[in-house]
């Protein structure tokens, strides 16, 4: 986890240059109250935004904020705790169901678990241990249970924060390579891990016995676009 230089976004956009030093995107669906979020993307915890990306597809809601520097894109870092980009808090607010990914150090492959849908994060830990993968509890430095904690700003206030070491995030690119021009070279792992993660919330969000969706009524989005990206 890096330290950056803002404590709010709006600090960082008035210091950064959007579309220079950082680029937003987002994709709002009409039809999901899930949002998969990686606040900390592109050069900043590298490899979080492909994954959320792929995680939301194209049915569920997707924000990144991405840093696109050349250098010190830890800079870019906002915690969790201070993340109140409008964009990213509206589609969170809007949402009964949030997924933050995260990227954390390590040189052994883990995924430490957080954030307070404690329900769905320990499902979602269940089916990555059942593919193969590390998982842990994360320690309280990163276990995202504070309510202020973007993952936990949604409907119901409790989401998940999935803290990726280093090691476990360079073995889903090509020859273990986490460049920015890379990352678009996915490994079998890095598909083995997402739909781990997307079988276990597709499991938790279907009533049991059933054999259908969990319905929640969507909340008003107030000025998100159905597709869109930051400019």
């Amino acid at each position: 986890m890096t330290t950056g230089l803002y404590n709010s976004f709006a600090a960082l956009a008035s210091a950064q240059m959007e579309g220079i030093d950082y680029q937003r995107s987002w994709r709002s669906s009409p039809i999901s109250t899930l949002l998969h979020l990686a606040i900390h993307g592109g050069g900043i915890e590298q490899g979080t935004s492909e994954l959320a990306s792929a995680a939301a597809g194209d049915v569920h809601d997707f924000y990144t904020l991405d840093g696109i520097k050349q250098a010190n894109n830890g800079d870019l870092h906002i915690t969790s705790t201070s993340f109140d980009d409008p964009q990213a808090l509206a589609l969170a607010q809007g949402a009964t169901h949030v997924i933050s990914w995260h990227g954390a150090a390590g040189a052994t492959p883990m995924t430490n678990l957080g954030g307070l849908d404690y329900t769905l994060r320990d499902r979602i830990g269940q089916s990555l241990a059942q593919a193969g993968f590390a998982v842990q509890v994360a320690n309280e430095e990163i276990n995202g249970n504070d309510a202020t904690n973007i993952c936990n700003r949604g409907v119901r206030g409790m989401g998940v924060q999935l803290e990726i070491s280093t090691a476990q995030r360079q073995a889903f690119f090509l020859n273990n390579d986490l460049s920015r021009s890379n990352r678009q070279n996915v490994t079998g792992v890095f598909t083995s891990y997402v739909t781990a993660v997307t079988s276990a919330i597709t499991k938790t969000l279907v009533a049991e016995g059933k054999g259908q969706s969990l319905v929640v009524p969507r909340p008003e989005r107030g000025s998100v676009d159905s597709v869109a990206s930051g400019v």
